[in-house]
């Protein structure tokens, strides 16, 4: 059946504030050095004025990967929640900006829109302190049903499991979906989310409301309660038709029921920060997969797209993803 987009994304729209930090810093706050922490809006105040300057970045997982499809030149559409306020304003011009589909309606009078205030240390390393915000509101109604018939992949990333109304949306999408004989894909988002949500992100891919899913190695050995990542690979394949696990340097796996495909790391001259680079992984295969590529070449745009959006600061691409496609030989 014919689509108008390649992929919708459902997720946080969060505004990120991005800021260099040191490792003592880290301490000083006692946080999790790596760790994505929701806080309430007296924690992220007291954490914002403890660090110097800053960049503002919209971002939220779901939204760096649907950057991602409409930087390959992908159609593109999502679906998050902003409050009318100037930070709002400012994430719906960014997306519409670059061409994605974004007409949830905003949050009045209530909340303020979602920001992550995200500390960069000299590793590259991000450790990433939330307020959601208007995010919690995000609720079935926000479901756009013809623009998931729309979509041939619909994209959900974990960190909606945490508010019940967006848990709610998150489940409408995927039977709208699957209704209309579409795909959907989740992102398990990070470990911590992964401990929190473990049966229920299980019961979804074994009971196949979700096809496709995407996870680097921590999450996927968290999701199976083992330090063996051929145990936890084993065990994904037999629970799920797809799944692409991201293994940092050392590349990332395809997982299909019949094989599994390991892409090696793009070479990158620079670890800068490695904010959005599952999410602009996730961008590259879901594209590749979007246009009926083999498994290891959508492993392999993944890779590129990564490998772009951590060589500088900020979550989304700095240069047009279809060029680096095209550079790289790739007929997009």
């Amino acid at each position: 059946m014919t689509t108008r987009f390649d992929v919708l994304g459902i997720g946080n729209a969060i505004m990120d504030v991005l800021a260099q930090v040191d490792d003592d810093l880290i301490v000083r706050e006692k946080l999790v050095k790596g760790e994505m922490r929701l806080v309430d809006a007296a924690r992220s105040a007291a954490i914002y004025e403890a660090i110097g300057p800053t960049t503002l970045a919209s971002g939220g997982s779901a939204g760096n990967t649907i950057a991602g499809i409409a930087s390959l030149g992908g159609r593109a559409a999502y679906i998050g929640k902003v409050a009318a306020d100037p930070i709002g304003a400012a994430y719906g011009h960014d997306m519409r900006s670059v061409g994605i589909h974004f007409a949830t309606g905003p949050l009045e009078n209530g909340a303020p829109t979602a920001t992550s205030i995200i500390l960069i240390t000299p590793d590259g390393e991000r450790t990433m302190n939330t307020h959601l915000g208007a995010c919690l509101s995000l609720g079935p109604d926000d479901v756009e049903p013809a623009v998931v018939r729309a979509a041939a992949i619909t994209y959900l990333e974990g960190y909606l499991w945490d508010p019940p109304a967006a848990k709610q949306a998150f489940r409408a999408a995927a039977r709208i979906a699957h209704e209309a004989e579409r795909k959907v894909a989740i992102t398990l988002s990070d470990s911590f989310c992964v401990d929190r949500h473990r049966g229920e992100f299980l019961e979804l891919v074994r009971t196949g409301t979700v096809d496709i899913v995407f996870a680097n190695e921590h999450e996927l050995k968290a999701l199976y309660e083992t330090a063996d990542l051929d145990t936890a690979v084993a065990a994904l394949r037999q629970d799920c038709a797809l799944a692409a696990v991201t293994l940092g340097a050392e590349g990332s796996l395809a997982v299909s029921r019949g094989e599994t495909v390991h892409v090696k790391a793009q070479p990158v001259d620079r670890v800068v920060d490695l904010t959005g680079a599952g999410d602009l992984y996730a961008a590259g295969f879901l594209f590749g997969l979007s246009r009926e590529m083999a498994l290891a070449d959508c492993a392999a745009l993944g890779g590129l797209a990564a490998a772009e959006v951590i060589g500088h600061v900020g979550p989304r691409p700095q240069r047009h993803l279809v060029d680096v496609a095209r550079d790289a030989g790739y007929a997009v």
